[in-house]
């Protein structure tokens, strides 16, 4: 059984609330898990401490037992210091779009042609 440690979703629309689940990979983003390890509220500030709750000895316990992380799961890993940072490189992220390539290589060909 491939189980995981990710988010499950709860709260009303438009304001998000997510419980810190592990459930087996199979099952659906909200249905059935093996155990709550704690939540997570989008909707604080990132400074505080009421947004991320987890239960450490019970994510070191499932960590040991081959339970593996979502990306995002990953990252609260690491700001909590039980997982060593994974470096991320995205080099598309930053570049512009098609259009806007377009705007500047027109913009570009205005000014050289003045």
């Amino acid at each position: 059984m491939a189980v995981k440690i990710r988010l499950s979703r709860g709260g009303a629309k438009k304001r998000p609330h997510y419980s810190i689940v592990v459930a087996d990979s199979r099952m659906p983003r909200d249905g059935r898990f093996l155990e709550k390890l704690g939540t997570f509220n989008p909707l604080l500030p990132k400074d505080s401490e009421d947004r991320v709750r987890m239960d450490m000895e019970r994510v070191q316990h499932w960590l040991s037992q081959g339970a593996q992380p979502t990306d995002r799961i990953a990252r609260f890993l690491e700001a909590a210091g039980l997982r060593p940072k994974a470096t991320r490189n995205n080099p598309n992220k930053g570049t512009p779009g098609k259009k806007a390539q377009e705007r500047a290589e027109a913009r570009a060909a205005k000014a050289s042609a003045e």
